[in-house]
């Protein structure tokens, strides 16, 4: 995948966007991710969750009742954005794509030990074949590529 940064210059001092490697690692680093999906009605829906960037794509997890699943159903556009809420401090990078649901037990263990090893087992998940399932709680996994 080709992660490119783009600048709006209407909102950017910059004088260049950042290049791929700075992106990946500003994705990788972060700690809280904002996740907007499609309601039914059209409307979008924004929520804070955690998740881990690997193999160029957003991993979030979502438990089958939550809004955000309900959206997917619907509409697998995405976009995920990280960054600051400061207003002459930080960087923000969005990235836009279509979720993915995520599979297979060699897959799964491997995002859980991303997750445990991240968020220094805060966020601890066991897997099998189609879901994590930290404490009995269903959650399901999808990945976000950005749109070349």
């Amino acid at each position: 995948m080709t992660l490119k940064g783009e600048l709006d210059k209407r909102f950017s001092e910059a004088d260049e966007p950042l290049d791929g490697g700075t992106v990946r690692k500003i994705l990788a680093d972060a700690e809280l991710y904002w996740l907007t999906t499609v309601r039914g009605d059209g409307r979008p829906h924004v929520t804070p969750l955690v998740g881990v960037w690997v193999d160029d794509s957003f991993v979030f997890c979502t438990g089958s009742g939550e809004q955000k699943a309900r959206n997917l159903e619907r509409s697998k556009s995405v976009a995920v954005t990280t960054g600051s809420n400061k207003w002459k401090d930080g960087l923000d990078v969005v990235v836009e794509g279509v979720a993915e649901r995520v599979t297979g037990l060699a897959t799964l263990t491997a995002l859980a030990d991303a997750y445990r090893d991240k968020y220094d087992g805060d966020w601890d998940y066991d897997a099998d074949d189609k879901v994590f399932d930290p404490d009995g709680v269903r959650v399901r996994s999808s990945a976000c590529s950005r749109r070349r």
